[in-house]
């Protein structure tokens, strides 16, 4: 299987890889002339075929357009900040799992100092989506937004497209099982299909009963992904394989 880059754009039938990716292709993977890859601008992607290879810089000629058909379901990922090593295992994994937008949450149980330093590794989490996202073949990387606090994301959530599945993932007893939210609204079920899907998964604390109150007040339904209680990067992982699943057609 080839190997998919991201560039910035393309220059009529010429494409130049620069940065680190750069560095990585030729220093890693000793990228030579003649080697064909695939490129993406993040509109379209392209059959390359490396013309030189220089120190920063990468250099292709574009050969033919190569289809690549984007998810018809947009899902985006509310999802609390936790330790960085399990949480930066959750965006790779969520760019997998063809996650369109992430933002990070400064829930009231996210410890305070992950929530201070989490700017800082706004550019490190960028490379990771960029990462994943070429790994995965994507067209292009999910969106990263700012940090934000539950309220906001929520009440934002609340103006978007009224025929999105709003998902509230909980460990309380009262949570409707995933599966009774997600049938009707899967093709074929009693509902319009929906075309768009919003994940909120709470930190490791939990979520506070405030945030609770938000979060159903701006439409979400609360659900449970079972009887266990999951850690924040597995339930990532499981709540988009499941909502893939069901909702894309």
């Amino acid at each position: 299987m080839r190997r998919r880059f991201f560039v910035d754009r393309f220059d009529g039938r010429r494409a130049t890889l620069t940065g680190d990716t750069a560095h990585h292709a030729g220093r890693v993977l000793r990228v030579a002339p003649g080697q064909l890859y695939e490129l993406s601008d993040g509109q379209t992607v392209w059959l390359a075929r490396v013309e030189a290879a220089k120190r920063g810089a990468v250099e292709f000629s574009l050969l033919e357009p190569i289809e690549s058909p984007s998810p018809s379901l947009a899902t985006s990922l509310l999802l609390s900040i936790v330790k960085f090593d399990r949480f930066e295992w959750a965006l790779e994994k969520a760019t997998e799992l063809a996650v369109s937008e992430i933002t990070p949450l400064a829930a009231a149980r996210s410890e305070k100092a992950l929530v201070s330093a989490a700017p800082k590794r706004s550019a490190r989490w960028q490379k990771i989506l960029s990462e994943s996202a070429q790994q995965a073949r994507r067209l292009r990387a999910p969106i990263l937004h700012p940090v934000a606090r539950p309220a906001e994301a929520f009440r934002a959530a609340s103006s978007a497209d009224p025929q999105a599945v709003r998902l509230f993932f909980s460990e309380a007893p009262k949570a409707a099982p995933l599966r009774t939210i997600l049938e009707p609204a899967c093709p074929g079920g009693s509902r319009r299909p929906a075309n768009r899907a919003l994940l909120a998964i709470g930190p490791e604390g939990g979520w506070t009963d405030e945030e609770r109150s938000i979060a159903l007040a701006a439409g979400f339904a609360e659900v449970s992904l079972g009887f266990s209680i999951l850690r924040t990067e597995t339930a990532v992982a499981s709540a988009l394989a499941a909502v893939n699943y069901a909702l894309e057609p």
